[in-house]
């Protein structure tokens, strides 16, 4: 049942790739930036309904104005979470623009990939950003720079918060949780040393998978006078995820 169930759903998922592929190279170029935020919304919707995925989601996002949303990170499926509640341009690791069909995707749907070996890469990652906060978009930002099982937070990298304070954008938090069966699960975390096509098998062979997405209070208010540095926007934003992640602690 696991082989039919994945196989069902991998050419779906995969003839749904292509078909966003070609909404890229065919209709970006006419359609404008709210015809394409749009495309990049229903798109992702549609493609977590394809991998059989059920979200949940808690809270109220930000869905006016610039705002850095920053979340836990676990799966390659949580820039699809996030994108089907806003469109949201994400800061996201260069080698993912190496990965078959979904980095060529990602790439098309304008996430901003941060060269880490650079000196000047969050210089230039910096400038992408306050580009999107001029045109009131939502960025998208996993400040641990790398993905866990979920069951923990690993330390924040505050430095990216800057250009969100320099811009005077809302600050969001957002905590990730994956249920597999009812109960928080570790199986969609795409960690270690396991290949993408391990983690796709994990994820499209499953029965009963979900996320709860919680959009917490703001850490920072749009246009805040006196805000805080951008290592104590860290703090606030990791301590809020983690009352979320490890509420017992």
């Amino acid at each position: 049942m696991k082989v039919l169930r994945f196989t069902l759903r991998l050419v779906l998922v995969t003839c749904w790739i292509l078909c966003g592929l070609l909404i890229i190279a065919l209709t970006y170029p006419w359609i404008g930036l709210s015809g394409r935020l749009w495309a990049k919304k229903y798109w992702s919707k549609i493609l977590l309904g394809l991998c059989g995925v059920r979200v949940i989601q808690r809270g109220d996002p930000v869905l006016h104005g610039g705002v850095l949303w920053v979340a836990n990170h676990i799966s390659w499926l949580d820039i699809f979470f996030l994108n089907g509640v806003r469109a949201t341009a994400f800061i996201a690791k260069s080698e993912i623009r190496r990965w078959p069909l979904l980095g060529w995707l990602v790439a098309g749907a304008g996430t901003i990939f941060i060269e880490r070996a650079s000196r000047h890469a969050v210089h230039k990652v910096g400038i992408a950003m306050q580009a999107h906060f001029a045109r009131e978009q939502a960025v998208g930002l996993f400040p641990e720079g790398t993905t866990s099982p979920g069951f923990d937070l690993l330390p924040f990298y505050a430095n990216l918060f800057e250009p969100a304070r320099k811009a005077a954008v809302q600050i969001q938090p957002v905590a990730l949780l994956y249920f597999h069966q009812g109960r928080r699960s570790d199986l969609a975390a795409f960690v270690g040393e396991q290949t993408l096509l391990e983690s796709v098998w994990c994820i499209l062979s499953a029965n009963g998978l979900s996320v709860e997405i919680h959009f917490l209070p703001l850490v920072l208010q749009a246009r805040a006078e006196n805000a805080p540095p951008r290592a104590a926007l860290g703090h606030m934003a990791r301590d809020a995820i983690a009352a979320v992640l490890l509420p017992n602690t």
